[in-house]
């Protein structure tokens, strides 16, 4: 139980959070949003104990393990499987004791612990989680000082993972990971036996990998049950009842002002006229939520369209070094309103395509057709260190606009989404959201008949992704999309294609089906699909009817155990919710004892659910072999 209570935080002598109040249930899953700036990783610092509040505090049960990302990377000569290892603790210290204790009581308590831990299947589950994250076998044996910084961080979050704390704190997981590695986390997250808060902008992950939603507006918290499909659509309707309340309140404010401008003067009205004025005094504007609203992401379409197609390539091979291709015998095409996304794990070669299609690299073999006076715009993360540091967003704008009219340069720079007070800042005081926005602006700002995106979405809030995937549904021109945003891709890609085995062909299925690859989950087969029927041999229908009575009767005890599975299922599943329903009331707390009394509940009916779950899927696979046993 995560319990925050009349808590308040300064920074820098700015208030992020004020009062705000938060009771989390036990083996909750709750994602944290809100816009960037808003005081979320602050927030994660209070609960650490890295920063002290202004006011209030957090609490949790004593000696609760809290986990999270580290800061810095692994970059020692440790194999990656060690160090991931290394990060129960427990088990470590206890592996040391055992090499040397003496004692047979102890050496009896030390085994004793080691398996109530499962610290002998420690090395299999550290392996599953990096070969989650992207590392084969091979890899995890490597040294981690032989990986890249964003690799590295793959590792120190396999390390937090496979700890498994109470509490794992995580922020923004995905910002180091592919579509793949993505995927993996979203199955396991949902899997966690564990309290998670997990700050992300990912619409897919907190909607698959939490069934909490907690909102940070305004420097206060509050808390929405389901994810975040749900919460966006009750926070929608809020916002609506408010612009309601604000316009009732701007109508009661001008009818009231009309009644002073027009009495004030007249002696027998005046008192009337200065009550009014004072309950006018007294009348708080109602706060628009709108007000901070992101500024749109416009990205100017191309003036002419190119006969298609715009990009031909011929048995192109590609790489960095004579004689090592990345890529190889590349047979694609690219017409002028593609939109295709790139699948493929980290490593595969996607940003090496992109930068092939982009003209940054030459084949090494065969043959790129481009059309004529095509223009290609390219937005990559790293391209945000070519920024001038010293330089306004309004300034790198000047640079490509020599001579134009003041009013015309931040014309432009406002459609890049930044406001007058952000155009006018240096480049190095953005923030990475603002950066993107700039760069992006800048990649596109030629009007470009084709637009490369590789990860766009890093930096940007969630709102500013939905202004993102707007903009690119206006732009006109093709889109190629290198992300891990799985509601980018299906808003905006219609042809994804797959990076592997050092090519790039055309994927045949959708986003569904290559998460279910990715997973190793058999597809589903549509009924079309379905295999035909085994034929019925020749006999009458008398002894039809009687050997599919005898069947049943010899599986209905099996099948009662079924049903009562599932009727002990809904009835733990209510039992739960009723739990959460009472423990996310904040007067509970004032009473510690009844709220212990309802965790202590609610763990044991996950338990029992989990239990009776395992139960069910169990009988559920003896009746089908059993089934099929009879019609075979």
């Amino acid at each position: 139980m995560l319990t925050i209570s009349d808590l308040s935080l300064r920074v820098a002598g700015r208030l992020l959070i004020e009062s705000a109040n938060l009771a989390l249930p036990a083996g909750a899953k709750a994602g944290l949003v809100g816009r960037n700036g808003t005081g979320k990783t602050t927030l994660f610092r209070a609960i650490t104990g890295e920063l002290s509040p202004e006011k209030g505090g957090v609490s949790f049960p004593k000696n609760t393990r809290i986990g999270q990302v580290a800061q810095e990377a692994p970059g020692t000569e440790e194999a990656l499987i060690d160090i991931v290892l290394a990060a129960d603790t427990e088990r470590a210290a206890l592996l040391a004791e055992s090499e040397t204790a003496t004692d047979p009581h102890r050496i009896a308590e030390i085994q004793t612990r080691l398996t109530d831990i499962d610290a002998h299947s420690a090395e299999a589950r550290a392996a599953t989680i990096l070969a989650g994250l992207g590392f084969d076998q091979d890899a995890q044996r490597r040294p981690a000082s032989s990986f890249s910084g964003g690799w590295r961080m793959r590792v120190a979050l396999a390390s937090v993972l496979f700890a498994q704390p109470d509490l794992l704190l995580l922020d923004e997981p995905t910002n180091y990971l592919d579509l793949e590695g993505t995927l993996w986390l979203e199955n396991y997250l949902g899997t966690y036996p564990h309290t998670v808060l997990l700050i992300s902008h990912d619409r897919d992950l907190l909607d698959t990998s939490v069934n909490f939603i907690l909102h940070f507006d305004q420097q206060k918290l509050k808390l929405y049950r389901g994810g975040f499909s749900q919460f966006d659509r009750q926070r929608r309707e809020q916002l609506m009842v408010d612009q309601r309340a604000r316009e009732k309140q701007e109508a009661k404010r001008a009818h009231m002002m009309a009644f002073v401008d027009r009495f004030r003067a007249q002696a027998t009205k005046a008192r009337q006229a200065q009550s009014r004025l004072k309950a006018l005094e007294r009348m708080e504007p109602l706060a628009d939520a709108m007000s901070d609203a992101p500024a749109a992401i416009s990205i100017r379409s191309p003036e002419k369209k190119l006969s298609p197609p715009i990009i031909v390539l011929d048995e192109v091979s590609v790489g960095y070094e004579p004689g090592k291709p990345i890529l190889k015998k590349l047979d694609l095409r690219i017409d002028d309103d593609d939109r295709i996304a790139l699948l493929g794990q980290n490593g595969n070669g996607k940003s090496t395509f992109a930068k092939l299609v982009a003209n940054s690299l030459t084949p090494e073999t065969g043959d790129i057709v481009r059309a004529s006076k095509l223009k290609i715009g390219f937005f990559a993360q790293h391209q945000l260190e070519v920024l001038k540091p010293a330089l306004s967003a309004y300034d790198h704008v000047r640079e490509l606009m020599p001579g134009a009219a003041e009013a015309k340069v931040r014309a432009r720079t406002a459609q890049m989404g930044l406001t007058t007070e952000k155009m006018a800042t240096a480049a190095e005081k953005l923030s990475g959201g603002e950066k993107a926005r700039l760069m992006m602006g800048l990649a596109a700002f030629g009007a470009p008949q084709l637009l490369i995106l590789d990860e766009p979405t890093n930096h940007l809030d969630i709102d500013s992704r939905e202004a993102l995937v707007h903009a690119l549904n206006d732009y006109s021109g093709a889109v190629i999309l290198v992300t891990h945003d799985r509601h980018l891709i299906e808003a905006c890609a219609d042809r994804l294609w797959l990076v592997a085995n050092g090519t790039v062909e055309p994927f045949d299925g959708d986003i569904e089906d290559y998460r279910r690859q990715v997973l190793g989950i058999a597809p589903s087969r549509e009924k079309d699909e379905a295999p035909a029927e085994k034929p019925q041999p020749a006999t009458s229908q008398k002894e039809v009817r009687r050997e599919a009575a005898l069947r049943r009767e010899a599986l209905a005890p099996l099948r009662k155990k079924i049903k009562d599975c599932e009727k002990r299922i809904e009835k733990l599943r209510a039992e739960i919710e009723a739990l959460d329903g009472k423990l996310a009331a904040p007067d509970l707390y004032s009473d510690p004892d009844e709220a212990a009394k309802l965790a202590k509940a609610r763990t044991e009916r996950v338990h029992d659910f989990a239990r009776a779950e395992s139960d069910w899927l169990d009988l559920s696979a003896e009746l089908e072999a059993r089934e099929a046993e009879a019609v075979g």
